[in-house]
């Protein structure tokens, strides 16, 4: 057995050198390569910010803004340039090194987090449905995406009772049977229901395959994408990408391309003036003042023209001839949302034809490369009786980037099968003079007009020049050209979470866990030794064995570390020294009874082995819960949780006795006690049980607290609630009220704002329009957030400064999602009381030891949910509920059974062994002989996340708190709430009779009896 673990554990050591090594020869290679991209950056651009602009701060950011593109993109090319390059001692080249590194969340290095939900409805009613229009679909749809919130049903399951409640009798074969789908006409609702569930998971196989041939053309070194066919979501990692707005229009796309036919303003004049009159007068009759009397306001004159600019015709100075422009006007981006509002009201929809349909252009960029404030409105003349377009994508073959050789502006060409080319020859010969709108996922890219009947089936867009930053248009084209060729999507994905790290906020969590890391090793190294002597040195060594393998597993799993997986190691710093804990205290009662050195160690580590297993499968059951209903970045915390208790078993158990036996066995020993560990509770005689009325009486008073916390209500993090969130740096202390006032005139809802790590970084959470979707949506939002925030932004700050610089991170999530993982936190948290619960009762065969454990963790969890509750608008930093608070609940449910189960464990024990004694005196014993280790054990992993607190940093505070006030009511409820359970219950019942009694004139058995 010595020689097994010995060469599993050499093993071991050596995978995890080697794993690692890869990370340190990639680092290496890029800081050296880092260095030649500053040198190069110094030539090209000798002044700095301050000395080429002193006075312009617009020109100073710009200029910045340029030098730092520059030095990224230079050193990009170094690292292409040297992919094939050996970097390794073994001859291993860079590329294949930089596969194998250690990966960081995109929370460490900054980078884009979506989820994505596979829309069903959308497949049911433009994929599958006979009819779109069907009233009695459309009503069905509707009400199964209105219980949606609050349903774990599948979506078609859904649909269909919707629609058996609306239409009893009706069944759905005549809505989807068709020549096409081979069903019979008389098939079953069952079948149905088989075919439409066939036909979505293949959407969904077909629209996660499509994703990830767009992204693997992304352009971001180790992208990551999963499906999970059961939720119906696709998770997109995108460590290191920048542009968000890029990233959303490149996943959220569909490929529906399609070529419409245009109103231009010359052909809607009178339909505009008509509409502009019926709009001021729907506003008039809608403005009443408090006695709902018709107030006469200006303000309700030409709205319709103060929002969008109308383009007048231009005319030509050689010629005479008139032009119109095929967009209608222009609106400012943050006005889209009023104007979509006021062109959807009966009164100004009726002003214009039935077969017209108001769609929105795409951002331009100007000659500096800034996207545009405004966006072009267009007016698309539908085919009537029918809902495609004359022209649709499925016609294109091929798409490339290419340059006009006139203008030189980028453009798309496309190519067509022949259908498609007689369909483009058709279309633009009836429109030759004029517009034909190209349009993807209904945004308008282009809308050029046809000079002549276009053979061949050659098409172009035009995406502008793009001035001094034509490479950022170029990319626009090259993602456009991806997503043609890659396919349409047959299910539609819409990002309904998404999270945004800027390098900054990146940076501060990777100093701040690897900060707490150190803190914490070199704190619980010192105080192995203080208190435990040379015994400690074993501690130590299993404690760096552990954090070596639990990192190199990590890197060879190829698994993402993530702030909240620095958190776990770190509480594994806290963890993996228990199991040598409650070995040496059981080697210390040992030795205090007289026995030998080798005795003492035989049976310390022969008595310890149940309560160590207890405790650690105890929490390996809720990490495991943890990662099954975790997403995210709290998934990395349960991996390396998971990994670390079972590292921690190896550890602490088979290598530490591995090198105690192997150093004993050469007639020494370790030393176990110092000064201050011999007589620290050595007589340690306190009457807990007799004391218990009162512990009840306290923790009574704490649960009607808990309870009431639900009355008082909690701050839900944007995760639960849903929402946007926003990480804003305004390089100043600010005034947060003066901020949430003016952005509840900017929003028009109050906005909830907490300080971010200091004075001048605020984050601001708010629901504005986060129901609503499309992929204009979420720019428009960031931009209204610039104009509430402007006056107190540096000076002349502009939106794109704001974008890049001051807006550090952001946060996203639709009410769906938000209402899912609410709902799975629930879950984790009540399988998790359960199955430790059960897994007790199987353990001890008693169910007053299973009552005992779950009072115990409902306690810890009401005291923990009510200190977050009536504190919340108390401490300096957010107390929230979101997914670290959950990850923080169950490690807190798993770590409380630690003491619980070595309490519990010493009760049976003493029960067999303590012959004549009462239950009173049992207990108080057994709770006094385990106070050492439940203290130590407690202690350890509380340092451990203190310092985590202190300076982890902000990602993880508010799970570090949630943990402290986890580990002292845990400690508590240990030892006054979960044994006087096992006293108070069934009091003629003996206890532990499942644990087998040790044999008649045992040491054990001597000694107990001895001091009973």
């Amino acid at each position: 057995m010595r020689a097994l673990v010995s060469i599993f554990a050499g093993l071991l050591i050596l995978i995890s050198l080697y794993q690692l090594s890869f990370t340190w020869f990639v680092n290496q290679h890029e800081k050296e390569q880092g260095k030649k991209a500053e040198m190069y950056v110094k030539r090209t651009y000798p002044l700095t910010p301050q000395q080429k602009y002193p006075t312009n701060t617009e020109a100073r950011a710009y200029y910045k803004d340029t030098v730092d593109n520059a030095h990224d993109a230079y050193l990009d090319s170094l690292l292409t340039a040297t992919r094939d390059k050996k970097i390794t001692w073994w001859g291993q080249t860079y590329q294949k090194a930089k596969e194998s590194e250690l990966l960081l969340g995109l929370d460490l290095q900054g980078g884009i987090n979506v989820t994505m939900d596979i829309a069903l409805d959308g497949l049911i009613k433009n994929g599958l449905a006979n009819n779109p229009k069907d009233p009695q679909l459309l009503k069905a749809i509707g009400e199964a995406q209105r219980r949606k919130l609050n349903s774990d049903q599948n979506f078609i399951d859904l649909f269909a009772s919707v629609y058996r409640e609306q239409n009893p009798g009706t069944r759905l074969a005549p809505l989807f049977v068709n020549a096409n789908n081979k069903l019979p006409g008389d098939a079953s609702d069952s079948r149905v229901l088989n075919y439409i569930h066939d036909q979505a998971n293949a959407a969904m196989k077909q629209t996660y395959q499509v994703l990830r041939k767009r992204i693997d053309k992304f352009g971001v070194a180790q992208p990551n994408i999963n499906l999970d066919e059961n939720k119906g979501i696709i998770t997109v990692e995108l460590a290191g990408a920048s542009d968000p707005e890029r990233v959303r229009k490149y996943l959220q796309s569909t490929a529906n391309l399609q070529f419409w036919e245009v109103y231009t303003l010359e052909e809607l004049s009178n339909s505009v003036m008509s509409a502009s009159k019926a709009l001021d007068e729907y506003m008039s009759a809608t403005t009443v003042d408090t006695n709902g009397v018709a107030k006469k306001d200006t303000t309700t004159r030409n709205i319709l023209v103060s929002k969008i600019k109308f383009i007048p015709p231009q005319q030509d100075q050689n010629t005479g001839k008139v032009s119109y422009s095929p967009s209608l006007g222009l609106s400012l981006l943050a006005d889209t949302a009023a104007v979509n509002k006021y062109l959807a009201i009966p009164a100004v929809r009726n002003s214009f034809p039935s077969n017209l349909k108001f769609l929105w252009g795409k951002q331009d960029r100007d000659d500096d490369g800034k996207l545009s404030n405004f966006l072009r409105l267009y007016a698309i003349k539908t085919v009537p009786g029918k809902d495609k377009a004359s022209l649709e994508g499925d016609a294109i073959e091929d798409a490339r980037q290419e340059f006009d050789q006139v203008t030189n502006e980028v453009a798309v060409a496309m190519e067509m099968n022949p259908t498609g080319a007689r369909n483009w020859a058709t279309l633009t010969g009836k429109n030759v003079g004029k517009p034909i709108a190209i349009v993807l996922d209904d945004i308008v890219y282009s809308a050029p007009n046809v000079i002549q009947k276009i053979e061949g089936g050659h098409s172009r867009v035009t995406m502008g020049s793009g001035g001094k930053n034509q490479q950022l248009v170029v990319e626009e084209a090259n993602d456009l050209a991806n997503i043609l060729k890659a396919g349409k999507l047959e299910a539609p994905a819409i990002i309904v979470q998404e999270q945004v790290v800027g390098p900054t906020l990146g940076a501060q969590a990777v100093n701040g866990g690897i900060m707490a890391f150190a803190i914490a090793f070199i704190v619980i190294f010192a105080l192995m030794l203080v208190y435990y002597n040379t015994a400690g040195i074993v501690a130590n060594i299993a404690l760096i064995l552990n954090l070596l393998f639990t990192i190199g597993v990590l890197s060879a799993l190829n698994a993402t570390l993530t702030a909240p997986g620095i958190a776990g190691l770190v509480l594994t710093i806290g963890m993996a020294v228990d199991t040598n804990v409650i070995i040496f205290e059981r080697i210390k009662e040992e030795l205090s009874k007289g026995n030998t050195y080798a005795q003492a160690v035989k049976t310390g580590y022969l008595r310890s082995l149940p309560p160590v297993l207890d405790a650690h499968i105890t929490t390996m059951l809720t990490a495991i819960i943890l990662f099954i209903y975790g997403l995210g970045p709290v998934l990395g915390f349960a991996t390396t949780q998971i990994l670390g208790i079972l590292l921690s078993l190896f550890c602490g158990i088979l290598v530490s006795r591995l090198i105690t036996d192997f150093y004993t066995n050469k007639n020494r020993h370790f030393v176990y006690f110092t000064g201050l560990s011999k007589r620290i509770f050595k007589h340690a005689a306190f009457k807990f049980i007799q004391y218990r009325k009162v512990a009840y009486m306290i923790s009574a008073v704490v649960l009607l607290l808990g309870v009431a916390s639900f009355f008082h209500g909690f701050r839900y993090g944007v995760e639960f609630s849903g929402g946007r969130s926003y990480v804003v740096n305004f390089g100043k202390s600010v005034n947060a009220e003066e901020i949430r006032n003016s952005l509840e005139k900017t929003f028009g809802t109050t906005p909830t704002i907490k300080t971010y790590g200091g004075p001048d970084k605020l984050n601001i959470t708010t629901d504005y329009r986060v129901s609503e979707t499309g992929l204009t949506v979420d720019s428009a939002v960031q931009s209204t957030l610039y104009n509430g925030l402007k006056t107190f932004l540096p000076d002349g700050t502009t939106q794109q400064d704001f974008n890049n610089r001051l807006l550090e991170g952001s946060n996203k999530v639709n009410p769906t999602i938000s209402d899912d993982l609410k709902k799975g936190a629930q879950w984790a948290t009540f399988w998790s009381m359960l199955i430790i619960a059960i897994y007790i009762f199987i353990r001890f065969r008693d169910w007053r030891y299973s009552l005992g454990t779950i009072v115990a963790l409902l306690h810890d969890v009401l005291v923990t949910m009510a200190v977050f509750s009536f504190l919340k608008d108390v401490v300096p930093f957010p107390l929230e509920i979101d997914q670290h608070f959950i990850a923080a609940i169950l490690t807190v449910i798993g770590f409380s059974m630690n003491d619980t189960v070595i309490v519990y464990d010493r009760i049976r024990e003493y029960s067999h062994t303590m012959h004549g004694a009462d239950k009173t005196t049992i207990l108080n014993k057994a709770i006094n002989d385990t106070l050492s280790r439940t203290i130590m054990t407690s202690l350890t992993v509380f340092l451990t996340i203190l310092i985590l607190f202190l300076v982890g940093g902000e990602v993880t505070k508010g799970f570090a708190f949630a943990m402290l006030i986890g580990v002292i009511t845990g400690t508590y409820s240990s030892i006054f709430v979960a044994a006087p359970i096992l006293i108070d219950f069934a009091k003629d019942k003996p206890l532990g009779e499942a644990a087998p009694a040790p044999q008649k004139g045992s040491s054990t058995q001597k000694a107990v009896t001895n001091k009973a």
